[in-house]
């Protein structure tokens, strides 16, 4: 039997071509051979007919008659940031692992987009949500996980909400990151923030704060720069801080994309990391062992961050129940490299 490349292959087609009768053909593709007594010489010949024709069956049908969707939905605030961009791909590649399909949105940093991409996963019918919030905002997720569609957020989660979270440990890679500055002998340090009332930049603002006083320092909010965790905020943030406090020995990045706008900032001011100018960051991005002086990195697990939202969600709907713990916290670790200089 020839088809054109334009043809609609169907059910049909592939029940013709194998020369049986259409419920034979569907019961075959859904693995229902031994329930209806089908022979196996029979179930093999429709799967050979159907890959040859590459038929493809169609999955709302499926979906109306299983009330499944087969679909995770997952949402980040910046696809193209390498960390959400890692999350995103372990989480898809154990969904797909599982028999799920991922349909993948992104909010562009706003919480307004975030709230509709969320409603339209769910018009779409998706099964489970993993979302990697801006992180202003919990309301609509509370009310997505309330309605009963089984959610985790992941890096930017919500403490005082019950929803399933995995997040990494923020308290402890800023307190790791201030102990290399301080015990380098760094006291006048500028910190590069994300976005200000999230929960990943007010835990380690916080950590540094502590910090500071275990060292015997103040903590200067005037040292405090940025409105993102994007590469723009570094930049701009940079370029005010060593402006107004040239002073300065260091700089803390609260992410990768602010240090890299850093590292731009440093360059055009005539300045030089580390000779002059020490700077750690948080987060982890394979471009940063690839720079001039690779960058001192608190480095966040992003493999078993993204390993480990899939498994909860992927759990929950195995299951049909929330997991008992609702906090997951991932370990981070401090990769010290030639950025951070010692104070002579």
């Amino acid at each position: 039997m020839s088809l054109s490349n334009t043809s609609v292959i169907t059910l049909h087609d592939v029940a013709r071509a194998a020369n049986v009768s259409v419920s034979t053909a569907s019961r075959a593709l859904n693995g229902l051979g031994k329930k209806y007594r089908i022979s196996e010489k029979t179930v093999l010949e429709v799967k050979k007919h159907a890959d040859r024709l590459q038929f493809h069956p169609s999955q709302m049908a499926r979906s109306l008659q299983s009330r499944r969707s087969g679909l995770i939905g997952v949402v980040v605030p910046d696809i193209s940031n390498p960390f959400f961009a890692a999350i995103a791909k372990e989480v898809t590649l154990q969904a797909e692992a599982e028999g799920f399909s991922v349909l993948l949105a992104d909010s562009c940093e706003t919480t307004e987009v975030e709230v509709k991409l969320v409603a339209q996963l769910q018009s779409r019918r998706v099964e489970g949500l993993v979302v990697c919030p801006v992180g202003m905002d919990a309301e609509h997720l509370i009310q997505a996980d309330a309605g009963g569609v089984p959610l985790v957020v992941v890096d930017r989660c919500f403490p005082d909400s019950a929803l399933t979270s995995v997040m990494s440990d923020n308290l402890k890679g800023a307190a790791l990151g201030m102990k290399q500055l301080l015990r380098s002998g760094h006291k006048v340090i500028g910190y590069l923030q994300g976005l200000p009332g999230t929960l990943p930049n007010e835990t380690r603002l916080a950590a540094v704060g502590e910090s500071l006083r275990a060292a015997g320092l103040s903590f200067d909010p005037s040292l405090v720069a940025g409105d993102n965790f994007t590469e723009r905020s570094g930049y701009v943030s940079a370029r005010s801080l060593l402006t107004s406090r040239p002073d300065l020995t260091s700089l803390f990045a609260l992410s990768t994309p602010n240090a890299f706008g850093a590292l731009r900032a440093v360059r055009e001011m005539g300045r030089t990391v580390p000779d002059d100018l020490s700077l750690i960051t948080f987060d982890h991005s394979p471009v940063v062992d690839l720079l001039k002086v690779p960058l001192s990195t608190i480095s966040q697990d992003v493999v078993r961050l993204g390993q480990t939202a899939a498994q909860l969600i992927l759990t929950q709907l195995r299951t049909g129940k929330k997991p008992r713990k609702r906090t997951h916290v991932v370990p981070v670790k401090l990769v010290s490299r030639q950025s951070v200089a010692r104070i002579k």
